[in-house]
């Protein structure tokens, strides 16, 4: 026992001496990992604006019920519901929040119950022997017609791989990285001073703590660049500057390394996709689309059809994207210019892709061609616009000519 009693002494001893020590430099400035999660992963600025890009062009998507045809079902009850799923979610802000948590989770359980969708959390899922999925959330277990598990597929058969799986080691490193530097610049650069002295210190000696206690005041009170401080000093005592152990350049090589594999995470080849928005937003946007989106709509197409229709229906739920919505105003104009010359705003198509209203007539619902104003695919359509007859006009005028 009087050796244990000695021991702790002893811890208790240091201890004091620690805490004493500490205090004095009670400016150490620490810095640890960053652990990525639900709450801090959007911190990430590249992370955030990918995410952006592909769940924007999601929710700007036109949902519609369709036949085997392909037919449009306009007063499907289904679309009431994508249209007002919930009471605290809009459609948009659903299908964007679906989409992130798709892209980040790996998965997602929308929950159809009577005339309201949710996004069911924490859902526990398992096979039984006869291979039907079942689904719980705590203890009490979901019918499996009320939710679906969509899932981004990786190589489990029954659970979905998403950015906080894949890039996780990625993440945390890069957004470590980031709050490095963040933190130093918000902090005005972190500059640290070595205060030398030739005695050792002391806890005992009250003289030499206070002096200690005095230079660190003084050190501490320099808060800008401006600042000149003149500390005198007595023998024994002398102060150098620190250099930091942060070097800005090595970070920033790493971050313009890292940052970019974050993208291929999710579907996306940074490179390829920045240099295509500095010069063809069209393509780039093409590009995302292609890449990342469509399968993202395909699979959801799949999973809300099951989830409204049940698997022997004839009805689809099909989501459209008019990529136009993506392209600058001076391409639309551009586009209507080839399509017809005689006025940018005929046919109705050109009118609505440039924010115009639809007349709704016969002929600015019409295609036409060059500034003949022709009908495309009409028999004799040039002398009927000319005349408006059946063609026979033309030539009847030509003659009286």
């Amino acid at each position: 026992m009087g050796l244990r009693d000695s021991f702790s002494n002893f811890l208790y001893k240091q201890a004091e001496k620690r805490g004493w020590f500490e205090d004095i430099y009670s400016s150490t400035i620490r810095y640890g990992g960053r652990y990525v999660s639900d709450d801090n992963i959007l911190e990430s600025s590249d992370v955030y604006e990918l995410l952006q890009d592909i769940s924007n062009q999601m929710m700007l998507a036109e949902i519609v019920v369709e036949d085997l045809e392909g037919n449009e079902i306009r007063n499907d009850p289904a679309l009431r519901v994508l249209k007002k799923p919930n009471h605290y979610l809009t459609s948009s802000e659903f299908i964007k929040l679906m989409t992130n948590s798709y892209l980040l989770q790996g998965e997602v359980f929308p929950v159809l119950d009577a005339t309201q969708l949710h996004l069911a959390a924490n859902v526990y899922t398992e096979l039984d022997e006869r291979l039907i999925e079942h689904y719980k959330i705590g203890s009490t277990e979901i019918p499996a017609f009320m939710i679906r598990h969509i899932k981004n597929i990786g190589t489990d058969h029954l659970k979905g791989v998403g950015l906080l799986q894949l890039g996780k080691n990625t993440l945390e490193g890069v957004m470590s990285a980031e709050k490095v530097l963040t933190d130093k610049y918000s902090k005005g650069g972190l500059l640290a001073f070595l205060l030398k002295l030739d005695a050792h210190i002391n806890p005992q000696n009250a003289a030499q703590s206070k002096l200690i206690k005095a230079i660190l005041d003084q050190l501490e009170a320099i808060d800008e660049s401006r600042s000149v401080k003149m500390i005198p000093l007595g023998k024994g005592y002398s102060i150098d500057t620190m250099k930091s152990t942060i070097e800005d350049d090595k970070i920033l090589a790493y971050l313009n390394v890292y940052k970019k594999d974050l993208g291929k995470f999710l579907g996306v080849n940074v490179d390829t996709y920045i240099s295509l928005t500095k010069s063809d937003l069209e393509k780039a946007m093409m590009y995302l689309h292609n890449k990342a989106v469509k399968p993202i709509m395909k699979n959801f197409e799949d999973h809300l059809s099951l989830l409204f229709f049940g698997p022997n229906s004839e009805k689809r739920i099909k989501f459209k994207i008019n990529i136009l919505d993506f392209v600058p105003y001076s391409t639309k104009t551009n586009i209507g210019y080839n399509i017809v010359r005689t006025g940018i705003t005929s046919p109705d198509n050109v009118a609505d892709m440039l924010g115009f209203p639809k007349q709704n007539t016969p002929e600015t619902q019409a295609v036409y061609i060059s500034n003949d104003l022709s009908k495309i695919g009409e028999k004799n359509a040039t002398d009927d616009s000319l005349k408006g007859g059946d063609g026979n006009d033309k030539e009847k005028g030509t003659e009286d000519n």
